[in-house]
């Protein structure tokens, strides 16, 4: 997911200019940059997000390092997995309304608000929503046909994902041998997080309060010595510029 459905992103938006996050456990920030916003708020539960859709409002550059490297902890558990990704779709909601008359402003407050803010909405907020109609189709089609038409276009659209998740890996220089649990995650770990999102739009239209989901720590990672591929220039990167 992080290779597919994060870094593959923050290409893209790197190349548009409008990067909405520049993520808690890999991130770099230039002080006067921070100073200039204000620092880290705690209005929502997506600092990371908020302060970089700040950092835009303000005129600055967000870009993509591809050549950094973190050692971070994932959640272990269906629960801790749960509570995270809830934490993270209600506070991108909560940042994208924070931010929302970014779009009707100008400079590089409102061309962030107007290419950053509708693509941020359409991809983290709306599309995934809209991700479990590909398995409904598919049990209408195997339940009353035609079946082989049916399997054959959920086929189809597997291969599509499975080569945009190659050429993701290609990039980011991962084993290819993870990719055998790409159906897996289609059929199962995407109908989570549309539940998990359906729930953080619920929180959301009901005015709830959530609380922070803090991430249960167990020390099992554990980064080796040396950074891979670190040289003299990649030290000269800086996230923010």
């Amino acid at each position: 997911e992080y290779v597919m459905g994060f870094n593959l992103d923050r290409r893209m938006y790197d190349v548009l200019g409008c990067m909405p996050t520049i993520p808690g456990a890999i991130g770099a920030f230039r002080r006067q940059a921070l100073d200039r916003v204000g620092g880290m708020s705690d209005d929502t539960l997506a600092e990371d997000t908020d302060i970089t859709m700040a950092m835009h409002r303000d005129g600055w550059r967000v870009v993509y390092a591809e050549r950094a490297r973190a050692w971070t902890e994932a959640p272990e558990s269906v629960q801790q997995l749960w509570s995270q990704r809830y934490r993270w779709s209600y506070g991108t909601m909560q940042a994208i309304w924070k931010h929302r008359r970014a779009v009707v402003e100008r400079g590089p407050s409102g061309r962030f608000g107007r290419v950053g803010l509708p693509l941020v909405s359409l991809f983290m907020v709306l599309a995934p929503l809209l991700a479990p109609l590909i398995d409904v189709f598919l049990v209408y089609g195997l339940v009353f046909g035609p079946t082989q038409k049916t399997v054959g276009a959920w086929l189809g659209v597997l291969l599509v994902q499975a080569v945009c998740a190659a050429y993701a890996f290609r990039l980011d220089g991962e084993r290819m041998t993870h990719l055998i649990s790409l159906p897996l995650q289609q059929i199962l770990y995407r109908q989570l997080m549309y539940v998990v999102l359906l729930q953080s739009w619920i929180t959301a239209l009901t005015g709830g309060r959530l609380r922070w989901q803090k991430l249960r720590r167990t020390g099992v990672v554990e980064a080796p010595g040396a950074i891979p591929g670190r040289s003299a220039r990649d030290t000269e990167r800086r996230p923010v510029a």
